[in-house]
């Protein structure tokens, strides 16, 4: 039987995880941005001393840990982090941890573990789920594929803003050449790299809301053969 799974893939701060949670709460479907999990194991590596370029290092680390996204209005982001339980707060956010995902990102290991852990969450479905891979990897079957785009200044001034209200002050320069590196190192990594799945509807969120965004998908999920 088809599932009704959703899949969301797109840029660095192109609206992804704001998207999602309201597509999510809508739906009345479970939700996980694959790349909080991403940002969760850059955060404990960082934590505890592991070099991001020891993949053996990781996935030691990760299987001591467990990772849980829950849905929480009152946080910045709209979701709470919680590793071996307890929150996160907003440190997974920070700009370390931001420099430092796409290189944990990157690594095989990892991905196959986070992968498998993604799949049997979804297997809880239906499932709203957000990341780089998604459409093309993680839930390929998905019945609704989306991919979230927008212009690199727009992303950039999106991503300074939630610097600031985390009380981070980031020049905007910085936080450009930040996404265009992350836009580089997740479209070229010989692993999962981010694409648009063939069956993806691509949507620019340059000039959009994102009630507007979610009002697209909705739209393109009724018009969707049964």
């Amino acid at each position: 039987m088809e599932n009704s799974n959703v899949a969301i893939d797109g840029f660095s701060a192109a609206g992804k995880t704001t998207a999602a949670l309201l597509l999510a709460s809508e739906l009345g479907y479970l939700y996980l941005d694959t790349g909080a999990m991403y940002r969760s194991v850059a955060y404990l590596a960082l934590r505890n001393g592991v070099d991001l370029d020891n993949e053996t290092g990781l996935v030691s680390m990760l299987a001591q840990h467990t990772i849980s996204i829950v849905p929480d209005d009152a946080a910045t982001a709209g979701y709470r982090v919680l590793i071996d339980g307890r929150g996160t707060g907003e440190r997974l956010f920070d700009p370390d941890v931001a420099a430092a995902v796409s290189t944990v990102a990157a690594r095989p290991a990892i991905r196959r573990e986070l992968v498998g852990r993604q799949r049997a969450i979804a297997a809880q479905g239906p499932v709203v789920m957000a990341g780089r891979d998604i459409g093309t990897v993680v839930l390929s079957d998905a019945r609704y594929k989306f991919f979230l785009t927008a212009s690199v200044d727009e992303r950039a001034r999106r991503r300074q803003a939630e610097f600031r209200e985390r009380g981070l002050d980031v020049a905007l320069d910085d936080v450009q050449a930040q996404i265009v590196e992350r836009d580089r190192l997740d479209s070229t990594r010989a692993i999962s790299p981010l694409r648009a799945a063939a069956d993806a509807i691509t949507i620019d969120s340059t000039d959009l809301r994102p009630d507007e965004v979610v009002a697209r998908m909705r739209a393109a999920m009724e018009r969707a053969p049964a």
